[in-house]
């Protein structure tokens, strides 16, 4: 079972570009939020992150609106006001630029199996964003293959839940979404993860992060 789920991971990746929603972010105006992220400019990286950040909860609110008509998991997700981040994969370079545009943010202690290096951004209003790159550019690690196929863009969607391992058997078992991983797994600062790969209506996909804070010892 995890070798065919883990065979199912590696066709995400290689699959035509099509197949993928960030496709569509890469235009002009949304390279620009990127760019502007990195701005001297405080209410030039507002405007941009509130873009980034936009554009990622809108399209993961359309793949996975119907999750939230079922009540149990809706209450694990925090609804009505689920904590949204949204993940931006980005090259090391520009990566770079905006954590030092940034006020040069703390590092993620991120497992060292996992392919990233990230760190958060907040903003009024409640914006959060989740910025990657990878360790090894050009390797074999998730994050350095999202870059090689799409380049730049959102890479994830991320929503805190109360308890990831009883969320994913609610979408395996009622909604018939399976996880990308067969257990949940260690993520960034001592969190638990799963990740789930979700049909949008456009016909690309969302890759969805549920995550859930550990009680600090």
């Amino acid at each position: 079972m995890q070798l065919t789920r883990f065979a199912a991971w590696l066709r995400f990746l290689f699959t035509p570009p099509s197949s993928y929603n960030s496709q569509r972010h890469m235009s002009s105006p949304f390279a620009q939020s990127i760019a502007d992220l990195s701005s001297a400019d405080s209410s030039k990286r507002l405007a941009a992150a509130g873009e980034v950040y936009r554009l990622g909860r809108a399209t993961a609110g359309s793949a996975i609106s119907d999750w939230w008509a079922e009540s149990e998991l809706s209450a694990l997700l925090l609804a009505p006001n689920p904590a949204v981040t949204v993940g931006l994969a980005l090259q090391r370079e520009t990566f770079g630029r905006i954590r030092i545009a940034n006020g040069t943010p703390r590092l993620a202690d991120v497992p060292p199996d996992q392919d990233a290096e990230e760190f958060e951004l907040h903003f009024t209003e409640g914006i959060s964003l989740d910025i990657l790159t990878t360790r090894e550019p050009g390797g074999s690690g998730a994050i350095a293959k999202y870059l090689a196929k799409f380049g730049e863009g959102i890479q994830q969607v991320e929503f805190r839940c109360a308890n990831v391992d009883r969320a994913t058997q609610i979408l395996k078992e009622t909604l018939r979404v399976d996880p990308v991983y067969p257990a949940t797994r260690a993520g960034a600062d001592g969190t638990r993860v799963n990740f789930f790969l979700v049909a949008s209506p456009d016909r690309g996909k969302v890759l969805i992060e549920l995550y859930e804070m550990q009680p600090r010892g």
